[in-house]
């Protein structure tokens, strides 16, 4: 009964106010909406949990670092209705590489449902902080979480050392202990072993570098083992095993005792059970005897947790996860409702993808130019051209006198001529009394009018260059971009120690863009460069036509005998 009341209490909240994504924030400039899908496309849940505390990767894929304070104390964490607080603590916040771990305690968990959401809101300079420690956002059975990067337990206090661990800075979260074969040692506290001697629920995540023999934890009559391939769990007289997981990729291990049974679970599924009573567990708690690799989260708590709650405390935590996604927001975007894919690219891109961008966009406003250009100046000059033509081939003894009529300043043509004619008007040609052009003569006047001829080309080719550069850099600059910006996406991705595919998608296909973007440029740049490269070219040999035609016509006319 309770669970149903949860479970509609939840549905009320998260599906009816839910749908709207309003921002009420306004105080607020981004925001990570963070969805947990408990339904066949993601981690399918029997139950509705409560109390169920989980961690949130933000990375530059997913939140706003730049408009963020350095330290996080912005932060504001709201349920699905986008009003009511959620609880939560800060494990990590890393504003320069823009990497950061919460832990957020959730009410309820609805079963079978993609509707389990809350957001995580970021960008406001005169927010206080309103974090927790770590220990306000579990429940009360957990006496000990160990994340290894102080030498107490984070929430309980139940455990302790007095030589904390080497910390390898790309865990699970954050840091995690690195183990080199030498045993950790920890002191677990009288009154915690009171409260598991009835019920007990221990969980950790492990990676080994190698398979190897090792004791993962002992306390008491509890024994965690690797041996020989086998995962061995001893409690009391009872003995569990089942196969060792793979080298290289971090596992998560829970034991369940409770009521005369006791379980095995491997990355939230139960692989071993047997009758058995809750082992005792000794005041000094050994971990990693033998093991080289990495520790995290080792939790304990004095109940006997549901196989739900332990797979998605599995799947929570694990990078590889499809319970957890993220998507980043802000204010403008929730008020017009859900972003289009290409504002989710627009919106994951990094800096120097938008540097890349940024040269290509004036690269295609300058092609563009060219190209409009050019084709007005190819349109102009091939009408004036055959205006000219006309005019030129009905001239008769008039041939030289053409320029003192209709004017064609658009027609290279018409240029050509002019030149030619000046050269003439320098000999007297047609001229009462003036001598026949010599051969020499002829040459030299189709040398002058050559010359021109090779500015006129390049009058027409000027700019051509600059759709070159379009085609052939276009491409080479958007992979650049891509590149270095699938770079950026690893390495983050990296240090943050979040490898699933939501983490990952975004800035993949933000990076990506950059190639589009050459690709836009590069194509209609082709295009228009073939087609005025063949209109130039006609041009130009128009030209070479008529240098011919207009020197043999003027060596008929006024030529020597």
């Amino acid at each position: 009964m309770r669970n149903a009341l949860l479970a509609l209490c939840f549905a009320a909240s998260a599906v009816l106010p839910g749908l709207a994504h309003a921002w009420s924030q306004a105080d607020w400039s981004h925001r990570t909406r963070v969805s947990l899908n408990t339904s066949a496309s993601g981690l399918p849940t029997q139950e509705a949990l409560s109390n169920v505390t989980v961690a949130v990767r933000l990375h530059s894929g997913n939140f706003d670092f730049t408009s963020s304070k350095e330290d996080g104390s912005d932060l504001l964490v709201l349920a699905a209705d986008d009003k009511t607080p959620l609880k939560f603590a800060i494990e990590r916040f890393d504003g320069i590489n823009e990497l950061a771990v919460l832990w957020v305690q959730l009410p309820s968990v609805l079963p079978g449902s993609d509707k389990n959401s809350f957001y995580v809101y970021g960008g406001n300079a005169k927010a206080s902080s309103v974090a927790v420690a770590p220990a306000e956002v579990f429940d009360a059975s957990t006496l000990a979480l160990l994340h290894f990067a102080d030498a107490k337990a984070e929430v309980g206090g139940a455990l302790s050392t007095a030589k904390p661990p080497l910390l390898e800075q790309g865990g699970l979260l954050g840091a995690s202990a690195k183990l080199q074969g030498e045993a950790l040692s920890y002191t677990l506290a009288e009154p915690a072993r009171k409260q598991l001697e009835q019920a007990l629920t221990l969980s950790l995540w492990f990676k080994s570098d190698a398979s190897a023999n090792a004791t993962l934890l002992r306390s008491g009559e509890l024994s965690l083992s690797l041996q020989d391939g086998q995962l061995l769990l001893q409690a009391g007289s009872a003995r569990l095993g089942t196969a060792a997981p793979a080298a290289g990729r971090w596992t998560a291990l829970a034991v369940r005792a409770a009521q005369g049974k006791l379980e095995l679970f491997v990355d939230g599924k139960l692989v071993a059970q047997a009758e058995g009573a809750v082992p005792k567990l000794a005041e000094s708690v050994e971990i990693g005897a033998g093991l080289k690799g990495q520790f995290d989260a080792l939790q304990l708590a004095a109940s006997a947790r549901s196989n739900d709650w332990l797979a998605l405390n599995a799947a929570a935590q694990g990078a590889e996860s499809k319970l957890l996604t993220t998507q980043r927001e802000d204010a403008a975007a929730a008020e017009a409702g859900e972003p289009g894919y290409m504002g989710i690219l627009v919106k994951n891109l990094t800096i120097d993808a938008w540097v890349v961008i940024v040269i290509l966009g004036v690269m295609f406003v300058v092609a563009c130019w060219v190209m409009w250009a050019k084709t007005l100046l190819v349109g102009k000059m091939d009408k004036a051209n055959r205006q000219f033509l006309r005019q030129f081939r009905d001239a008769g003894a008039d041939l030289l006198k053409l320029h003192h009529g209709e004017k064609h300043p658009n027609s290279p043509l018409y240029r050509l001529y002019e030149a030619g004619v000046r050269e003439l008007d320098k000999r007297k040609v047609g001229q009462d009394g003036a001598p026949p052009l010599s051969g020499a003569s002829l040459d030299a006047v189709k040398a002058s009018v050559d010359a021109d001829y090779v500015r006129e080309t390049a009058t027409l080719n000027s700019g051509m260059v600059l759709l070159t550069i379009a085609i052939s850099g276009g491409p080479f600059l958007g992979l650049l971009g891509t590149v270095v910006g699938v770079m950026i996406t690893f390495a983050a991705i990296a240090a943050a120690g979040d490898v699933n595919v939501n983490a990952i998608a975004p800035g993949i296909a933000a990076a990506l863009l950059a190639t589009v973007a050459g690709l836009a440029v590069a194509i209609p740049a082709l295009f228009g460069y073939n087609y005025l490269a063949a209109r130039i070219k006609n041009i130009s040999a128009d030209m070479q036509i008529f240098i011919d035609e207009f020197i043999t016509r003027v060596a008929e006319l006024y030529g020597a005998r």
